[in-house]
């Protein structure tokens, strides 16, 4: 699905804000995330400790217009994605994203230092 929808010009991006040292989940998503880079998903990572000035909650930009906020239940578990299309709110996001991006390392960097 990310080869084609690449080739047809979308683009995929993503940074992952991670805890050193890594679990065996996030080694594991690295992995994954090796399959979905070749297929022209631009994946990034930044560590928490870079992250401090960043949203502390999980949340996905779609188009850079409409925001979906994340909530996780006490157990870590995805409760529910809160819609926001507010124009502040989500331009403060995409601050935030861009804000990310360039102070992550893009996936093949961040597993060779690892």
């Amino acid at each position: 699905m990310v080869r084609q929808a690449t080739a047809e010009g979308r683009l995929f991006s993503r940074v992952r804000v991670v805890s050193l040292p890594l679990s065996d989940y996030i080694h594991f998503g690295m992995w994954v995330a090796g399959f979905t880079r070749e297929a022209g998903d631009d994946i990034r990572y930044v560590t928490r400790e870079q992250a401090v000035e960043l949203p502390q909650y999980d949340y996905w930009l779609f188009d850079s217009r409409k925001l979906v906020k994340m909530h996780f239940g006490d157990d870590g578990r995805f409760a529910h994605g809160e819609v926001i299309e507010d124009p502040a709110v989500v331009v403060e996001h995409n601050y935030w994203r861009d804000a990310a991006k360039h102070y992550a390392t893009i996936r093949d960097e961040f597993v060779a230092r690892l």
